[in-house]
């Protein structure tokens, strides 16, 4: 999934950059609690890789606008889709990235992030937290986290790695498999219950 997650200027409307007008410390503040506290003490332990999980279910629950980035990922599909399948895709789009994403940053076991301070967004509320992990070999790997401020409370929106966004990754992913599934958008959903079992 190194090709998966956060800095395409358009995804989820990005046009021309501006200062985005969000706490820039509350929301570093919150990426480093999420990283140091979460990510890198579970990835660093001993742990089976169904209590890694758990964790990481536990912190994109607490973290991440689902709903947001469920929303998005569906694009058009989601205005066709019932409200018991909006409810289904954003559970299975959940479990589906917790075993994606404990497996992902194991990649990182070792290795803490490195913040680079901020970047503005076009959008007033909404900013990325830059962050860096330092490898044995080679570069760095660039990971981006796109923060909103939804009524005073900050969520992520999307991750980007090396310049790959998440959501846009999904996004494209996802409507074309509903383009082509005979079942629509619970194609889709059939397709998912089978990768998360």
């Amino acid at each position: 999934i190194y090709g998966l997650l956060f800095a395409c200027l358009c995804v989820l409307g990005l046009q021309q950059p501006a200062f985005a007008d969000i706490d820039k410390n509350k929301a570093v503040e919150m990426i480093e609690n999420l990283t140091k506290e979460g990510i890198e003490q579970i990835i660093n332990s001993n742990s089976s890789q169904a209590e890694k999980n758990e964790v990481f279910r536990k912190l994109f629950t607490e973290n991440l606008d689902l709903d947001f980035i469920g929303k998005y990922v569906l694009g058009r599909y989601w205005r066709t889709a019932t409200p018991a399948q909006r409810k289904e895709f954003i559970s299975l789009y959940k479990e589906f990235n917790v075993s994606t994403w404990s497996k992902r940053f194991d990649e990182f076991k070792g290795k803490k992030f490195v913040f680079d301070g901020t970047s503005a967004s076009s959008n007033k509320n909404q900013i990325f937290v830059n962050t860096e992990v330092p490898m044995e070999q080679g570069a760095p790997i660039d990971v981006k986290w796109r923060v909103y401020d939804h009524n005073g409370k900050l969520k992520i929106i999307d991750i980007i790695i090396e310049n790959v966004s998440l959501a846009q990754t999904a996004r494209n992913e996802y409507t074309a498999f509903i383009a082509k599934s005979p079942d629509g958008v619970e194609g889709l959903l059939k397709n998912l219950r089978e990768k998360t079992k």
